[in-house]
């Protein structure tokens, strides 16, 4: 009986969320109700916590895409990261311990779009610096 592997049963979801139970079991070699049993475990556990989709930004008119990094004073970092969340520019948003203590990542349909929520950011009480790099090509 060949094992099912979470990590390779997760790594084919990230790939394609919507590809059958039945094409994972042939890729895996397993039969479509290990697969499915397997699945449903994992949401069970919380380890699958939902399904998402890639998107062409550029066919929905968004020019950019910006990882922004923000440093901010501790004592203002609450109410920074409830702004930021409220942001539709900001698709996602992580608390990190590396240079920054925020990375947002923002959809923009502009230059003049990042340069003006660039400014945006800066302005709000507590940001100490925003450190903005335009994504030129998603790799992996």
């Amino acid at each position: 009986m060949v094992r099912i592997s979470d990590y390779d049963l997760v790594k084919l979801l990230m790939e394609n969320a919507r590809r059958s139970y039945v094409e994972i079991a042939r890729i895996l070699s397993v039969s479509e109700a290990a697969v499915r049993k397997r699945v449903k475990r994992l949401e069970d556990l919380g380890i699958i916590k939902g399904y998402t989709i890639e998107v062409d930004l550029k066919k929905l008119g968004y020019e950019l895409v910006a990882i922004i990094g923000l440093d901010v004073d501790p004592e203002h970092l609450l109410r920074v990261m409830e702004g930021l969340r409220r942001c539709e520019e900001v698709m996602k948003l992580y608390l990190t311990s590396g240079d920054h203590m925020l990375i947002a990542e923002c959809w923009l349909k502009s230059s003049q779009e990042l340069s003006n929520f660039v400014k945006s950011l800066e302005s709000r009480e507590g940001v100490r610096r925003v450190c903005p790099a335009i994504v030129l090509e998603k790799l992996k």
